[in-house]
């Protein structure tokens, strides 16, 4: 189990990195997550959801996504509470402090699904959330050292010295922990590390003389990692590339698969802004990307107390255009109606009036993977639905998509606002190239499948060169059954 000093420490890389390293051995290996806290999700073969980190920690291992990659994932609706997904499914919603009183009895249900996944691959590879040195929410824990001795998984602690203090970050850790947590760990390792790694010795071996613990290895800075999906919007780079077509992207207080823009931002000749709030949307952007929420109305009155709605009219009269992605799309829309208060009181909001739409929130949540055709340009791709509220109006008969017998998303009737319910459509190189092209910007329709692949390739080899790989296999043990 890999967990880290605190928050972005780079778990989730560090993770996907050694099940790409182990499959590469020739080991059947799996990625797992007790609980994770993401609006970023994937939608399982099977109609379930799990963060998005573990979807790229199953690409690594060359595995299916399964629901008991991830048993827990809470999805912050606000700054209270969270909407609670179970294996997959949507339990309810519960307050933050509810749910730290409450998690405990879902580590029935996390051992359940470990145990599940263990059945299915010779090794598995944990990542914690947060950082065990938050003692304060020690009792009931499911997510670190709770869910570490209830299953007696060995922790590798990985504290990040790119924000300096590692040494303490590390020996601080195991200060505050107790004597049953200590000896659940079994080393530790340094991540993202600038320059000449031999000055760092004395400092690696201050650590392994106060803490007593094994050290894996030292882990320079991986360049390519922005290559890779980020799963916390804080991960967020406000712009991306110097020239060439212009994407701005809002920063949503609750955006959701923002991994949707992956792609573009890895496009040569685009620029990719993320404008974070209090600031305009650029006047010089040639599409504007309306991303995925998970509170739709909330983030709407968001968007127009940043004055977006405004600058999003002054784009549309200078000639650009908009695309909005499932919540964006239903933002697009006259009005959203959500009469059973799925998000928060029952009532109805006004949309941004571009689209002739209505959404009305209804509680089944659609969760699919589907085949879908765009109908302007006639390109096939793969994509994903997860969202509520069905969207219907004059402008859904020109579609965005078809979906085999079904219809998806709306045109305006000049064609510069768009809307879709479908994820990860960008991902596809021939979409990607013919959507651009609509645009009037020439795109080379990368694989960007293969992109994935081949930097997840050249983690694991950066990983080989730089940690005690087969020293972190040997700490490994087995499952208690």
């Amino acid at each position: 189990m890999i967990q880290g000093t605190g928050s972005n420490v780079g778990k989730s890389m560090l993770v996907a990195g050694l099940c790409r390293a182990a499959q590469l051995r020739g080991v059947s290996v799996a990625p797992f997550k007790p609980q994770n806290m993401s609006n970023n999700a994937a939608v399982t073969a099977d109609g379930g959801e799990i963060g998005r980190a573990q979807a790229l920690q199953a690409i690594a291992c060359g595995r299916e996504l399964s629901v008991h990659m991830n048993p827990v994932l809470l999805k912050p609706e606000s700054d209270r509470g969270s909407q609670v997904i179970v294996q997959g499914q949507v339990r309810g919603w519960l307050e933050a402090k509810r749910f730290r009183e409450d998690r405990g009895v879902l580590l029935d249900v996390v051992l359940d699904s470990f145990h599940r996944l263990a059945q299915t691959a010779d090794l598995i590879f944990v990542e914690g959330a947060g950082s065990p040195a938050e003692v304060n929410l020690r009792r009931g824990d499911i997510a670190n050292m709770g869910f570490a001795c209830a299953a007696d998984v060995p922790v590798i602690l990985a504290g990040d010295i790119d924000r300096g203090g590692v040494i303490a970050q590390i020996v601080g850790t195991r200060t505050v922990m107790t004597d049953e947590d200590v000896a659940q760990v079994a080393g530790f390792m340094v991540n993202k590390f600038r320059g000449d790694v031999t000055l760092f010795e004395d400092g690696y071996r201050a650590i392994e003389d106060h803490t007593g613990w094994t050290g894996y290895g030292v882990l320079p800075w991986f360049d390519a990692a922005h290559l890779l999906p980020a799963e916390d919007a804080v991960e967020l780079s406000e712009t991306s590339g110097a020239q060439g077509f212009h994407i701005a992207c809002p920063m949503l207080s609750r955006i959701a698969n923002f991994d949707d823009l992956d792609p573009l931002k890895a496009e040569p000749n685009i620029r990719l802004t993320m404008v974070p709030p209090g600031q305009a949307l650029p006047g010089d952007a040639d599409l504007i990307v309306l991303p995925g929420t998970k509170s739709t109305r909330a983030d709407l009155a968001f968007l127009r107390a940043q004055g977006w709605d405004i600058d999003i009219q002054a784009h549309l009269r200078r000639g650009g255009r908009v695309l909005g992605i499932c919540g964006g799309y239903q933002m697009l829309g006259a009005q959203i109606d959500d009469p059973d208060g799925l998000e928060g009181d029952a009532g109805t909001a006004r949309g941004l009036g571009l689209l002739n739409v209505t959404t009305t929130m209804q509680p089944r949540k659609t969760l699919t993977r589907v085949e879908a055709m765009h109908l302007p340009t006639g390109t096939s791709f793969d994509g994903y639905e997860i969202h509520i509220g069905q969207t219907t109006g004059p402008d859904s008969a020109r579609a965005f998509a078809r979906i085999g017998g079904g219809l998806d998303g709306a045109i305006s009737g000049n064609g510069r606002v768009m809307g879709t319910y479908l994820h990860g459509l960008f991902a596809n190189g021939a979409f990607r190239q013919a959507f651009l092209r609509q645009m009037g910007h020439a795109s080379g329709g990368a694989d960007y499948t293969r992109t994935i692949d081949r930097t997840l390739n050249e983690l694991a080899a950066h990983m080989e060169a730089h940690l005690d790989i087969d020293g972190l296999l040997a700490a490994a043990r087995p499952i208690k059954t």
